[in-house]
């Protein structure tokens, strides 16, 4: 009686874990798929695309979509996805993360912020092997230039850390911004690419299959940063 009770209690929990895992793999696929919506209507709109000269420097682009939490002006749940350029040229496949306590005074309305990040360094993403990076105290950020805006790009303002693209106006290029923090989300990485690796084995490695559903995604930012 005792091995049947272990056994039903065993194969309770493999199913259990089966369904945590399904969970995980479709949440990743809707959140890329959602990030990739996110850059593909920004560069659709010159008020909100990114430069192709800032994107030429880019080493890693971030995706990121927040939710609205609270009456006031704050951002507190969301994710994102981060790739990388890696020493080789290619663009990694990309992770999800997790990004919150974003705030930007200009974004008024609406139940969500929607935001790109340039990176433009090669270390900065590396901040987030420690599990976690704050968006301008880490790293200077400052809002990027728009391919609408007739502002001079000098050479310092394309060298900053971080660009920041929120979709928002009023933010001139330049500003010195704070947006949040950004964290690792590891278990639904693995989850979906089936492995045991986490975010740096993830990004600069070069042992996963590339699975078809984060294809679209990265054929895109590699046409836009070759």
């Amino acid at each position: 009686m005792k091995k049947l009770l272990f056994l039903l209690l065993g194969l309770g929990a493999t199913t259990s874990l089966r369904a945590d895992v399904t969970a995980d793999h479709d949440k990743f696929v809707t959140r890329v798929e959602t990030c990739e919506a996110i850059i593909r209507e920004f560069q659709a709109d010159p008020a909100t695309a990114i430069p192709a000269e800032v994107l030429q420097r880019a080493k890693g682009i971030v995706i990121v979509n927040q939710i609205k939490a609270g009456i006031i002006l704050g951002f507190q749940e969301g994710y994102g996805t981060i790739l990388v350029k890696k020493p080789n040229g290619h663009w990694s496949i990309p992770v999800v993360v997790h990004a919150g306590e974003a705030s930007l005074g200009l974004q008024l309305g609406g139940s969500r912020i929607e935001t790109i990040y340039v990176i433009t360094d090669e270390q900065t993403p590396r901040l987030l092997f420690e599990g976690r990076f704050n968006i301008g105290v880490d790293a200077k950020a400052v809002a990027g230039p728009r391919v609408a805006e007739s502002e001079k790009w000098n050479r310092e303002l394309l060298n900053t850390p971080v660009l920041v693209y929120p979709k928002q106006k009023g933010l001139y290029a330049g500003a010195t911004v704070k947006t949040g923090y950004i964290t690792r989300s590891d278990a639904i990485n693995r989850a979906f690419y089936a492995t045991d690796y986490d975010l740096p084995e993830l990004l600069y490695g070069e042992w996963i299959k590339i699975p078809v559903e984060v294809q679209p995604l990265m054929a895109y930012v590699t046409q836009l940063a070759p």
